[in-house]
């Protein structure tokens, strides 16, 4: 199953988050890796042009995720852990 996903955030800051979306993952062949018993993911970073508002400019990569061997629940549940670990807070 693959998904892809727009991000707003450096690869600095992916990386800081990633361990608490993903758990342990290995970084190899420009992507990052992991397992959950057997199941097995990967998410490649591809950097995507930056966005601009006025003076602000953002860095943007386009994330793709591969999941192998997860049912559609599994899969589910993965992305949205996923997407918890990179929900920023507001007021």
């Amino acid at each position: 199953m693959d998904h892809r996903l727009e991000m707003t955030l450096s690869r600095e800051e992916f990386l800081r988050l990633l361990p608490g979306a993903v758990g342990p993952f290995t970084e190899e062949d420009g992507g990052f890796r992991g397992t959950d018993g057997p199941l097995r993911w990967r998410i490649r970073l591809i950097p995507l042009p930056e966005l601009r508002v006025g003076r602000v400019v953002l860095p943007r990569y386009q994330v793709e995720i591969r999941l192998e061997g997860h049912t559609a629940g599994q899969a589910e549940a993965f992305l949205a852990r996923f997407q918890r670990g990179f929900q920023r807070g507001g007021g």
